[in-house]
Formats: structure tokens, C-alpha cells, sequence
């Protein structure tokens, strides 16, 4: 690819030092709209190169937790759940809900989607990490202004040879009726599944299938898929690059902020990226924060090797 752009520039090159504007308008034209598309080519490879982690190509898990703060946040998780999928109509990716706690008034519980397409996990893994909203809350009969969290987690699907080993004897397995919506079989047979890892403590669930055993298929995709995150943070520590994702789902804790009240504005406290387009970025439009994201993480990482080099 690099080859191939290298040589574009080169023709595009030799064909502006040929070329006279005033002789030949439509050579022109198509020369312009040449320079358009490589400009363009450009632009996809220089932000591929962000995605060249070695989990980046994966397909990903994401799951949506309220904060403290009962219904209203409940509510904000339920928001952030439909700016994701928003997103992902957008991107043309598919999303297939593997579990839905709905709130006890309003908005969730707790979501896990299982999203595919190309390099979704490293467009994702941008996410992770605490949202904030303020804005006057629609609970609150005295039209008060209310702070409310939620926290967004990303893994990448486990598939091909991983070296993922689940024993029996490591695992709980326990079945409950459906709570969500799922169709008519809900509350009327035990298809949900609940898996426990005894070992990390970790808890997964699956309740969007009607039968029980493919329930238990995919509570065992999303249980593959953390211990596969556990795993490579535990090398990351190893190495000394591990910063902890997992915060309080509290004040200060935020990646991003979003602000319906006294004013409009998203910002993103890791890259400082904002706008004033509350209602684009809650439809999906959240490109510009997962690029400005992964073009700091990359300029950090060069900087560490560069760093690592120096000292070695």
C-alpha cells in the first residue's frame, strides 16, 4: 500500500509539471479530480496506520454500566447504548445484543452488544472508560440540574488460536428467566444464562437468544473475550505500559463530558476535543473523538519507544 501510494504521488507529480492550464481545461479537470482521490487514499492510510494493534482487527464486545444515581442514571446509560448503536448503523458495522437489564423506571441496568466489522475493536477501545452527562434532569420535578455517570467497557472477541483455557471446575453456570425484551418466551422458561469465573470473580450473562444453549454459546464468547482483556493486561503490567482503564464510576473518573446544561458541549478530557453538536454526537457522530484518541495513543507510543531506545 505504501509502495503504491509512493508512486501515485510520483505520476500526480510529473503530470502537474506537464500540464498547462490554459491549453487543455479538461485534463485539467481530471487531473483535479485524480489529486481529490489521493488525497482521500491518503487520508485512509494515514489513519489505518492508528489501527495496527495487534487486537485492532478483532470484532468487539461492549457493555454499558449506570453509575450510582438510580433512574437518572439508568437513564444516561440507556442514551450512551443508543449513541452506539447509532454509530454503528453509521459505520455500517452490525450489532447483535447479547444482553438487556432494563432499569427498574426507566433507561438500563446493564448491555452487552457483540459488534462485528472490520477493525471494530480498535475503533472501540476508544470508549472504555467513564461517561459523564449534565443536564436538567427529566426525573426531577423541581427542574433541577442533576450530574450522572455511566461506564462503557470494550474487549476484543477471542477467536482463532488464543490461548484462552476455561476450566469446568473454574466456572458456575446458572439459569434464570429472561427480564428483557426478547419476545414472547420471556418470564416463561429459564433461557438465560449466567456464568461465574470463580478465579477473577468475573460475572457474564446472556438472555437475547430464545434458546437456552445458544444463550450459553454466547455468555462463553463474552466470558472468552474479558479473560482475553485480563490477559493482555496482565502482560501491559509485566512491561511496565499499564495504565488501570477501570475507574470509580464517579466524578473524576471521566473520559468525556457531555453537556446539555447551562450550555451545549461534548468534550473529551483525554484529548481535549469538543463541540458544540450535542445532538450529532448523541446520534453517533463520535469519529472525531475516536480518531483524536487513537492519534494520541499512537504519538505516546512512539514516544515511549523513542524513550525505551534512548535508554537502552
Amino acid at each position: 500500500m505504501h509502495e503504491k501510494l509512493a508512486a501515485d504521488i510520483n505520476d500526480i507529480e510529473e503530470l502537474l509539471d506537464m500540464a498547462d492550464p490554459d491549453e487543455n481545461r479538461n485534463d485539467m479537470k481530471e487531473l483535479e479530480t485524480t489529486l481529490d482521490e489521493l488525497v482521500k487514499k491518503l487520508e485512509e492510510f494515514e489513519f489505518s496506520a492508528l489501527l495496527s494493534g495487534p487486537d485492532d482487527h478483532r470484532h468487539a464486545i461492549l457493555t454499558i454500566h449506570p453509575g450510582a444515581g438510580g433512574t437518572e442514571s439508568q437513564d444516561w446509560a440507556d442514551m450512551l447504548f443508543r449513541m452506539y448503536n447509532r454509530w454503528i448503523e453509521r459505520r455500517k458495522f452490525t450489532a447483535e445484543l447479547m444482553d438487556y437489564q432494563p432499569g427498574d423506571e426507566a433507561g438500563l441496568k446493564s448491555a452487552t452488544l457483540r459488534v462485528k466489522g472490520e477493525f471494530v475493536y480498535g475503533f472501540l477501545k476508544a470508549e472504555s472508560g467513564v461517561h459523564r452527562l449534565v443536564r436538567i434532569s427529566p426525573f426531577d420535578a423541581n427542574a433541577r440540574r442533576h450530574t450522572s455517570f455511566a461506564s462503557v467497557h470494550v474487549y476484543p472477541v477471542a477467536e482463532g488460536n488464543l490461548d484462552i483455557e476455561i476450566k469446568e471446575d473454574d466456572i458456575r453456570i446458572d439459569t434464570f428467566r429472561a427480564s428483557g425484551a426478547g419476545g414472547q418466551h420471556v418470564n416463561k422458561t429459564s433461557s438465560a444464562v449466567r456464568i461465574t469465573h470463580i478465579p477473577t470473580g468475573i460475572v457474564v450473562s446472556c438472555q437475547s437468544e430464545r434458546s437456552q444453549h445458544r444463550n450459553k454459546e454466547a455468555a462463553f464468547t463474552v466470558l472468552r473475550a474479558r479473560l482475553y482483556q485480563v490477559k493482555i493486561e496482565e502482560k501491559a503490567r509485566k512491561m511496565a505500559k499499564y495504565e488501570k482503564a477501570k475507574k470509580k464510576i464517579e466524578w473524576g473518573s471521566q473520559i468525556r463530558s457531555y453537556v446539555f446544561h447551562p450550555y451545549n458541549m461534548v468534550k473529551d478530557h483525554r484529548t481535549s476535543v469538543e463541540t458544540g453538536d450535542v445532538q450529532g454526537v448523541m446520534d453517533g457522530a463520535i469519529d472525531r473523538f475516536i480518531e483524536a484518541y487513537l492519534a494520541d495513543s499512537s504519538l505516546n507510543d512512539n514516544l515511549s519507544s523513542l524513550q525505551h531506545q534512548g535508554s537502552a
